[in-house]
């Protein structure tokens, strides 16, 4: 049994001091209780014993952890500890099996103990009890002492014979380990076993493993194609090691309960980027969700954050938009003028089999590069996109545009009745890009509302929302005019 770290370094200090001065004689030796044995008469299993383990994570931090291990266990009842198990476990979701020979193995009681080991934990357990302190000077060599410890509030306080010391100069020593900490979190289970050598499963759900969805976008210089890498992002906070485990992960929203006291596929018509890439993960629909399996094994660490390729596709048809947008407000009020407003930027593509891409996109962060003159690559923006089925179409916003600017003038204003309101407006917008540009003016409304007239055809997209999409020539300016009566 592996001593703390703590513990092994006092017993270093006490028998350096003691081989070195010799005006003592040696402390007697230290008394391990073994917790495992205490704790149990029956057998334990750690990852030692380990023959496969699959973790698959889902979108609200919590993940199955399926554990295999080979067992030797007597018949009868039985006690058997399970350790190396993740701190953040859900007990109450545990389950066991065994798969060598099913249904002679039966679980009678099920305990979890997490009262980890740590120097502050062994100071509590010996409040009021009795304790060893060495002290080593080089005038008096080594010296050791009966003490009671009292207290470990704010900082230890002793009983020396009719004294009472606040802190010691030196190290204590512990008469044993209490059995009732343990160095690892644990299942221990009560038995029934019909049969004698077991290959079991042990599954359960645990908090503390998170996973998204990073995408990168290369935008070609023309603007018009773009080439898409997914990432799955892991992190693993759990409290353990999955070793060489099979991994998959979930997209969508599965439901769980909080109870209050809780603490990419690659098919055939996906073409292969110019660099060699990883082996994608395997997609498939997943009762009401998507599920993405690594092809690969792989071992994630504790407080780990890892990256697995999810997909990839080159020459997506992409369109980049400019937008100028309004507000429902406007139209109840007289509003003074707005000057000089940039105009946003998005890029939108179809998720479509015929645009090189058509698979559900789990949600998560795409951000996008373009090449600047000299064929670097430059951090052009970045959105997030939900949970995405095929033949949707994705919308990102990147930004502003630095060199499309308008401005917004109400040349009227009238209050027809007392729930009726009549308002002009006036709308520049001055493109100085090096090119010709599209641009949508998108007016949000609210109420019962008409435009009377206009300069320009718009579009009624909903019941809230005109689009009005014009032309705005190279160092040019564009005016859009209309007026609206507005009943609330």
């Amino acid at each position: 049994m592996r001593l703390p770290g703590a513990l092994t370094m006092m017993m270093f200090a006490a028998l350096l001091a003691w081989a070195s001065v010799g005006v003592a004689e040696a402390p007697p030796p230290l008394k391990l209780a073994d917790p495992l044995k205490e704790a149990t008469e029956g057998a334990q299993t750690t990852l030692e014993d380990q023959t496969d383990v699959a973790v698959t994570v889902y979108n609200n931090d919590v993940a199955l952890v399926r554990d295999r291990r080979k067992v030797k266990l007597f018949p009868g009842e039985v006690t058997l500890r399970f350790a190396d198990v993740a701190q953040q476990i859900r007990p109450e979701t545990v389950s066991l099996g065994s798969l060598s020979d099913p249904g002679r193995l039966h679980i009678l009681e099920q305990n979890y103990e997490f009262d980890l080991m740590s120097p502050g934990k062994l100071m509590e357990k010996y409040v009021g009890k009795a304790v060893r302190l060495v002290n080593f000077s080089t005038e008096i060599g080594f010296e050791q002492v009966e003490a009671e410890l009292l207290s470990v509030n704010e900082s230890p306080i002793y009983r020396v014979g009719n004294e009472i010391f606040l802190g010691h100069p030196g190290n204590v020593v512990l008469p044993e380990i209490p059995s009732n900490l343990v160095a690892k979190p644990s299942l221990i289970w009560l038995l029934d076993n019909n049969g004698t050598d077991h290959e079991i499963e042990v599954a359960y759900l645990t908090g503390g493993i998170q996973w998204r969805a990073d995408y990168v976008v290369n935008l070609a210089k023309d603007e018009g194609h773009m080439d898409l890498t997914g990432w799955v992002t892991l992190v693993n906070q759990s409290g353990a090691t999955y070793t060489d485990a099979q991994l998959k992960v979930v997209a969508g929203e599965v439901n769980v309960v909080r109870e209050e006291m809780d603490m990419a596929f690659a098919g055939g018509r996906m073409k292969a980027m110019a660099a060699p890439m990883p082996e994608p993960m395997r997609e498939e629909s997943f009762a009401e969700y998507h599920l993405y399996t690594l092809p690969r094994r792989t071992t994630i660490k504790e407080n780990q954050s890892k990256q697995v390729n999810l997909l990839q596709a080159v020459n997506i048809a992409v369109k980049k938009i400019y937008e100028f947008r309004g507000d429902a407000s406007f139209y109840s009020q007289r509003m003074p003028p707005l000057e000089k407003q940039n105009a946003s930027v998005f890029l939108t593509f179809a998720n479509e089999e015929k645009n090189s891409l058509g698979i559900p996109l789990p949600a998560g962060v795409m951000r996008v590069y373009q090449e600047d003159s000299e064929g670097m690559r430059q951090f052009a923006g970045e959105d997030s996109i939900r949970h995405t089925p095929k033949d949707e179409e994705v919308r990102l916003r990147l930004g502003e545009a630095f060199d499309v600017v308008g401005e917004r003038t109400q040349t009227d204003y009238q209050r027809i009745a007392e729930n009726v309101n009549e308002a002009a407006f006036e709308i520049k917008v001055r493109n100085h890009k090096e090119g010709d540009i599209e641009i949508d003016i998108v007016e949000p409304m609210f109420g019962d509302w008409k435009i009377l007239d206009s300069s320009h055809e718009f579009v009624k997209k909903d019941a809230q929302t005109a689009i009005f999409r014009v032309k705005a020539p190279k160092d040019g300016e564009t005016t859009v005019s209309y007026r609206i009566r507005v009943k609330y």
